[in-house]
């Protein structure tokens, strides 16, 4: 069997600061945005990589999920501890100016860790945890 990351999901809950964020300080291509009953699901993903994306979508969508379901999920995504994602580039340093640069919030500037990566840290307009670690 050979698998594959296709897309990944992580929630947003102003779908235009979350596609600023992900095309304007990622640089990510935006390749979907739908809107269906008042809600916005937004594909981006790294240009030059069409078969993996990242879906911004809005928790509240799910039918299935209860009202006190919806508060949990939106205090977690206010503390930043509901989703994350990790990327990877071979220029830390660079990504990390450009990121910040474009004024998102800056969790952890570019640091050896203890386990062998070097990464940093932001948290996108929604609360999410984006780690990037450099790849050699």
């Amino acid at each position: 069997m050979n698998l594959s990351i296709h897309a990944m999901f992580l929630p947003h809950d102003d779908p235009d600061a979350a596609m600023a964020f992900y095309r304007d300080a990622l640089g990510f291509e935006v390749r979907n945005d739908v809107g269906y009953e008042g809600m916005r699901w937004v594909t981006v993903g790294p240009p030059g990589q069409p078969d993996t994306s990242i879906v911004l979508y809005p928790p509240g969508g799910d039918p299935g999920v209860t009202e006190e379901e919806r508060r949990t999920i939106a205090e977690m995504m206010a503390k930043g501890t509901y989703a994350s994602v990790v990327l990877s580039t071979t220029d830390l340093d660079a990504a990390f100016e450009r990121i910040e640069a474009a004024g998102a919030e800056v969790v952890q500037e570019p640091a050896k860790q203890p386990y062998g990566v070097r990464d940093c840290a932001f948290r996108d307009p929604s609360g999410n945890m984006i780690r990037i670690q450099e790849r050699a």
